[in-house]
């Protein structure tokens, strides 16, 4: 899990460099019609990119953005009109069964289909009409990493190819802040010895870091099997704050930009219920100090909207750590494997 935690930089740099070409061939036939709607169908740690998809495509398209229900599909045989929609599946493997489902169904339904896979030879790649291939290499822990960075890479390119601003020059600059996110590894293990014991946590996120509170809970379930629960800091003045009691470990992402007024306020309310706050920061939010009891902070000033995959590496850092701590095996945890097939 570690070495492909490193590997990120090269991975976003070769996937980049490799499918912008197919990117701009996109870009082209999505001008000539636009899509009313996308729908983003996956499951798991690739859900979790799909969720981050959703606030950045909102955000800079102005498209509306559903996130798919594959049950809709698989159990209950309903058909969704998906005219003038362009249904994109998310998936490392490219395998998974009711996602693979969903898109087929939505390509017979008329809808435009793109597939975002790192495996090229897979049924998701068939299925698909469109294909925007991850160069992540192959992926050997079952705790995904790089392809999470990659696919999050994509909803960049998406988002860029429907025409929502997103400059290809600030992308290219993605993996040499990866880079910087990874130099903080020492510092980050070394925190994580405090939480060798840990069993309950809490991870706020809110805005385009919303679903890296998802995917850091995922990881410390999955690799550290940490009881980790995840919310908004919006929702989490809305009852399940009363979790939180004196030295609570909550880890919070907290980007300087729209959502810190929000996350500000709510880590002022835990650090009065004296719960033990592990901020994920930049150079460019000093205020997080009043509140955080522990500060990761990445190097230099980051722009909100860039913040997303620089950010998530020092949560993947800290569940690798954290997992050896315990005795565990992140490339392993228990009852997983690589490749989940449900309907």
């Amino acid at each position: 899990m570690l070495e492909e935690i490193r590997q990120q930089p090269q991975a976003l740099a070769r996937t980049l460099a490799a499918e912008l070409r197919g990117v701009e061939k996109f870009k082209r036939l999505v001008e000539k019609k636009r899509p009313r709607l996308v729908v983003l169908v996956a499951r798991g740690t690739s859900d979790n990119a799909a969720l981050f998809g959703r606030y950045l495509l909102e955000i800079t398209t102005g498209i509306p953005v559903s996130l798919a229900a594959p049950s809709i599909t698989t159990l209950y045989e309903a058909r969704i009109d998906y005219r003038d929609a362009l249904v994109v599946g998310i998936s490392q493997s490219g395998e998974s069964t009711d996602t693979n489902l969903v898109l087929e169904r939505a390509r017979e339904q008329g809808a435009l289909t793109l597939g975002i896979t790192n495996e090229s030879g897979s049924a998701m790649a068939r299925i698909a009409e469109h294909v925007f291939l991850v160069r992540a290499g192959r992926e050997k822990s079952v705790a995904a990493t790089k392809t999470y960075t990659g696919q999050m890479l994509m909803m960049y390119l998406l988002a860029y190819a429907l025409g929502g601003g997103v400059a290809i020059a600030e992308l290219e600059r993605l993996p040499e802040l990866v880079n910087a996110s990874l130099t903080l590894e020492p510092e980050i293990d070394a925190l994580s010895e405090r939480y060798r014991f840990m069993r309950h946590a809490v991870v706020v996120g809110r805005g385009l870091n919303y679903a890296n509170a998802f995917e850091m809970a995922l990881k410390l379930m999955e690799t550290c099997y940490v009881v980790a629960e995840r919310f908004s800091s919006a929702d989490l003045m809305h009852g399940p704050i009363a979790l939180i009691e004196q030295n609570f470990p909550v880890f919070a992402f907290t980007p300087p930009g729209k959502t810190w007024p929000s996350i500000g306020e709510t880590l002022a309310k835990l650090q009065g219920l004296e719960a033990e706050i592990v901020a994920i920061t930049d150079g460019g939010n000093r205020d997080v100090a009043k509140y955080a009891t522990k500060i990761i902070r990445l190097p230099g000033r980051i722009k909100e909207v860039m913040t997303p995959i620089p950010y998530i590496v020092p949560a993947q850092i800290f569940a690798a750590c954290l997992a050896e701590k315990k005795g565990l095996n992140p490339d392993q945890p228990r009852t997983l494997s690589k490749v989940t097939l449900t309907l």
